[in-house]
């Protein structure tokens, strides 16, 4: 498991995920593995046999409208609640309230002080 505090999974989130999906194969040699995800394919990104990264087509007329394409990290941490709890009191923000991901762990969206976007996750073991 990713120890708490340091960068454990990131995901691009795009408009096209055939055409990112052929780019990061041309340029980074990535193969992929799709799994199921809310009626669509979540593209897992392989180099070396290993899990990398991900891709995530953004569903149009889901409230992402205007979101531009980037890739979106994700943080380990050992107490989501506590943690959450320290966020908001040092100024950040829940963006999306915890939710849990079979198999992957349990996530919230926050943002920073500053408006950074992230996702804080307890990995699954």
């Amino acid at each position: 498991m990713t120890p708490h505090g340091e960068f454990h999974w990131n995901e691009l989130l795009t408009w096209d995920a055939p055409r990112a999906k052929r780019f990061y194969t041309a340029t980074l040699g990535w193969t992929y593995e799709d799994m199921p995800m809310d009626g669509q394919s979540y593209h897992v990104c392989m180099s070396g046999g290993k899990p990398v990264a991900g891709i995530f087509q953004m569903p149009k007329g889901k409230g992402m409208d205007g979101v531009p394409e980037s890739w979106f990290a994700y943080i380990s941490v050992d107490d989501l609640d506590a943690r959450l709890a320290l966020l908001v009191k040092n100024g950040g923000r829940v963006m999306r309230e915890p939710f849990e991901v079979p198999g992957v762990g349990r996530i919230a969206i926050v943002a920073d002080d500053g408006g950074a976007a992230m996702g804080w996750m307890v990995p699954a073991e």
